[in-house]
C-alpha cells in the first residue's frame, strides 16, 4: 500500500522528526518520506491507514490522504 498524506501543523525540522519517529513505530510501514516544504508524507508498506492517521492526530498533527 502506498499513500501520500497532507500534514497540517508541520512547520519545522522538529515537527518533521516527530512525524518520522512516530511513523517508524507503526507496524508494516516500510518507507517514509517526509516533505516539510509541502507538508506531505509518503508512506509505503502493509500498514493500517486509520492507525497512521490516529497516531498523527495523537502527536498533534491533522492528516488526510491526498
Amino acid at each position: 500500500m502506498e499513500n501520500k498524506l497532507k500534514i497540517e501543523g508541520m512547520h519545522c525540522e522538529g515537527c518533521k522528526k516527530r512525524v518520522e519517529n512516530a511513523l517508524k513505530g507503526v507496524k508494516g510501514v516500510k518507507k517514509i518520506k517526509v516533505d516539510l516544504e509541502n507538508k506531505e508524507v509518503s508512506l509505503s508498506g502493509a500498514y493500517d491507514l486509520d492507525e497512521v492517521l490516529s497516531l498523527l492526530g495523537d502527536i498533534g498533527f491533522e492528516a488526510h490522504t491526498l
